[in-house]
């Protein structure tokens, strides 16, 4: 079994051109490796991270249940741009800080984890799987029309490639919950918009879970003695994010248009780049990445399956080590992909 520990590492990138045409400059990518690459350096699996959480938060993917936890793999760990520990609005370069901060996009954190692996391992590696929950699966995919060549498998969950107009207009809701606090300022305030970012947590909470979970009270199961409780808790995690960051991370979210960056318009030649094997794995409750939305897409990817992860938490079902029945089956997909 493989030893894991919470560490933070740093890749320097210098000035990055996004695919906007703007520059992020002093840009660094935030990592972590866990395990040790073979011989042929064709062992690594690459794990992006999530919206609103850091590459520690996907590290019970490589739990005692699941096929990442013997050692034969090398794990990369990656964080997003703009979520607080690889380059943000709350760390970035002077002139490029808080709402002067460049907008990018999950092609430029993919380009950006390809120059990390180019530099950790040179020019001859191949990732046996990329995975990843909720925009850890968007970039997952991302990397698999980006760079088919390299990719052999990939299992994304909860999530879909494109933000689709449903999901879109979600994330309109949050945001404007946030941006309607005076103390907003335009992203140019000098005391945290607390009203704002409660707003913010407490209306995400009514999207992240289904109607089926509030209706049997599941939340009991994750500690909480009351709805109010879990709204609470909602509010104080958005309470410890910057505001820049999390509408930073929300635009890269929403701008995911495979059509645009790799097909100029269409969707089923972006989609139709990939080579990896494939299993998309929606969750049956999912309100903003939805299984209908998830099935359009699995039928542009040539030989995808498409395997519903079956649960009543709503999006949070594919969290990483939040609920033992979804991750069960986010780990047989995974052990499959990899032929164990």
């Amino acid at each position: 079994m493989i030893e894991i520990k919470r560490e933070k590492k740093f890749f320097a990138l210098g000035e990055m051109r996004l695919e906007n045409g703007e520059r992020l400059r002093n840009a660094r990518l935030c990592y972590q490796v866990v395990g040790t690459p073979n011989r042929a350096r064709d062992n690594l699996v690459l794990i992006p991270s999530y919206y609103g959480g850091t590459h520690w938060g996907s590290l019970p993917l490589l739990g005692a249940d699941g096929p990442l936890a013997g050692g034969e793999y090398c794990v990369v760990l990656t964080n997003l741009f703009g979520a607080g520990w690889s380059t943000s609005p709350s760390n970035a370069a002077p002139g490029q800080g808080a709402a002067d901060f460049p907008r990018v996009s999950l092609l430029d954190n993919v380009r950006a984890q390809k120059a990390l692996l180019d530099r950790l391992y040179g020019e001859d590696w191949q990732l046996a799987l990329v995975t990843g929950w909720s925009m850890g699966g968007m970039q997952t995919l991302f990397w698999a029309m980006a760079y088919p060549e390299r990719v052999r498998a990939i299992l994304p969950f909860c999530c879909t490639a494109h933000c689709w107009p449903h999901n879109r207009v979600f994330l309109e809701g949050v945001k404007a919950a946030l941006c309607a606090d005076a103390a907003w300022l335009g992203g140019r305030y000098s005391v945290p918009p607390e009203r704002g970012l409660r707003a913010f947590g407490r209306a995400y909470a009514g999207w992240a879970y289904s109607q089926a979970f509030y209706r049997q009270e599941l939340w009991r199961e994750l500690g909480f003695e009351s709805l109010e409780a879990l709204l609470d808790y909602w509010e104080q995690d958005h309470l410890e994010q910057d505001a820049n960051d999390l509408l930073c991370v929300l635009h890269t979210w929403q701008s995911a248009d495979p059509a645009r960056s790799f097909a100029a318009g269409s969707l089923a030649e972006a989609l139709g780049r990939v080579r990896a094997r494939s299993i998309l794995m929606p969750g049956s409750s999912d309100l903003y990445f939805t299984v209908e939305d998830a099935r359009h897409e699995a039928a542009l990817i040539p030989g995808a399956e498409l395997r519903v992860l079956e649960s009543d938490w709503g999006h949070c079902a594919g969290g990483p080590g939040r609920g033992a029945a979804a991750m069960q089956q986010v780990f047989a997909a995974m052990a499959e992909l990899l032929g164990r």
